[in-house]
Order: C-alpha cells, then structure tokens, then sequence
C-alpha cells in the first residue's frame, strides 16, 4: 500500500458513500486508476465489507455491556462450541479473546436492563464452557470510532 491508497481508505472510512469520482478527486488520481485500486484493496481483503452505522440508541438499543467470560477450560473442544454460540448471537456486537483475567471479552448490546438479563439467562448461564462470567455496563459513551489511525500504520514502515 502506498500513500495513495492510504488517501482512499481514510476518504472511505469518512464517507463509504462517495463516489468513484470525488473519491478519486481526493486521492489525486484518475476515476480509472481509482476504480483499480478500490478493486484491488477489495480482492486483497484490505476492505472487507461497507456498512452504514447506526446511532444504537435512535433505534432504541439503549444498553451496552461488556462482559468478561473465564472458561472452564482451555482445550479446543470447549472453545469451538463456545466461539460459534457467540458468533449466532445478535446482540454480541464484538468478541476479542484475551489475556489477563478473562479469556474472552464480549461487548453486547440490548434494549434495557430486562434484555440483558434474559440474554444472560436464557444464553451465556447456558453455555457450559463457561466457568465465570462478569459484566461491566456502560454508562455513556465517550468515544466510538469506527475508522483506524491508518497514518501510524505508515509511520511504521
């Protein structure tokens, strides 16, 4: 990736509604060669997808939680089972495997306090891998970024 193709992914990130022709009016290249690079960044996998984002709590999605899950244990066979119940869920908007105390991190959301009770009850108390589980509500937030600092990625190079 060059700076050029740094420039349209940052414009992209902004805006992914922007057309071919502005968007290449703020990389500084042709329409066609932009065209050619958005492909390439496509087939490559450095795009993965466009999507629009929604303020959660306009569409009444009021609650945000971050759960920490320790599981019983730590073998393939149990973490498999358990990886592929989150990924079906709809309220898990991301889950990280991670270091320190908890070997998953999940941030959920859900419409109130009731749903996310239902939604430990009635699901993660289910899941048997699962040895300990501790939540954190959000209270506000402070920031929700969606584009990445793509200039320190360059400054490493």
């Amino acid at each position: 990736m060059d700076r050029t193709d740094i420039r349209i992914l940052q414009a992209l990130q902004a805006d992914g509604r922007l057309s071919n022709q502005r968007l290449a009016e703020v990389a500084g290249i042709s329409p066609a060669a932009c065209w050619r690079r958005v492909r390439a960044l496509e087939e490559s996998g450095v795009i993965s997808g466009y999507a629009a984002l929604l303020d959660r709590t306009r569409v009444k999605l009021n609650l945000c939680a971050f759960i920490h899950i320790t599981l019983a244990r730590h073998v393939r066979e149990s973490t498999a089972p358990f990886e592929e119940a989150i990924r079906q869920r709809p309220e898990v908007m991301e889950c990280f495997v991670t270091t320190g105390d908890a070997d998953f991190i999940l941030r959920v959301v859900t419409q109130s306090i009731e749903s996310f009770d239902r939604f430990l009850e009635e699901f993660l108390f289910s899941i048997p891998q699962i040895s300990q589980i501790k939540s954190n509500i959000a209270l506000r937030e402070v920031k929700l970024d969606t584009a990445l600092p793509l200039d320190q990625g360059m400054a490493e190079r």
